[in-house]
């Protein structure tokens, strides 16, 4: 099953995901070009969990562009992995629950590959603004996120796809934290944005954590 869960039977408080669905609220869900896309792909016979693992690919991409070029070409390759990232990540939930294909592996490929894709993006980021560590750091507060929202899920409750860095904010100030630097370098050939970019993911992940904490300590309470 792609992008829901069976055990949600409660909603917490301020969770994003409407009721009786769990699905991460994307706009572009409802687009005429995304339906039709995933209707092609549908009808080519790609599966939900080959679009997942594209995405991984595609964040790769974005990641050892950031750390094997030069301005401005590690920037563009990394806005550009970000977006086929994306792109995936809405196609593949959509190939699976509009057109039929959900199946339990699936909750696995809608995941995991995330995970994967956010380290690899900011750990890639770390080492770029000459910060390692800060790097390593955004992923983990990252994947600590989407844990307290999965683990959420699993006591019962909606998914809560909260901010104020979610997974579509993370990316949102990727790309213009790698647009900005394109600016700075021809600008002043200078290199603050990048390390900038990455203390306002760590630091947004961290805020991100601990109010999801809240809101499922607030509905367990309530639960009692």
């Amino acid at each position: 099953m792609r992008e829901s869960n069976s055990l949600s039977k409660m909603r917490a408080p301020g969770a994003t995901s409407p009721a009786g669905t769990d699905r991460r609220p994307i706009r572009s869900r409802k687009a005429r070009w995304a339906q039709a896309t995933a209707s092609y792909l549908a009808g080519l016979g790609v599966r939900p969990n080959q679009i997942s693992l594209t995405s991984v690919l595609a964040a790769a991409v974005g990641a050892l562009s950031l750390v094997l070029f030069s301005q401005p070409w590690n920037a563009i390759g990394c806005i550009c992995g970000i977006q086929l990232r994306l792109l995936c990540n809405l196609l593949d939930g959509m190939v699976a629950v509009e057109h039929g294909q959900q199946t339990q592996l699936g909750i696995l490929y809608n995941e995991l590959p995330d995970r994967v894709s956010d380290s690899m993006l900011f750990i890639a980021l770390g080492y770029a603004s000459a910060i390692p560590w800060l790097g390593w750091l955004a992923a983990l507060l990252a994947a600590l996120s989407a844990y307290i929202r999965v683990f959420g899920a699993a006591l019962g409750f909606a998914q809560d796809y909260r901010g104020p860095m979610a997974k579509q904010h993370r990316m949102a100030v990727l790309t213009a934290g790698c647009l900005i630097s394109m600016v700075e370098h021809f600008a002043g050939r200078t290199s603050y944005s990048l390390p900038i970019t990455c203390g306002l993911i760590m630091t947004g992940s961290l805020l991100t954590c601990w109010a999801r904490i809240r809101a499922l300590v607030s509905s367990l309470q309530r639960r009692d």
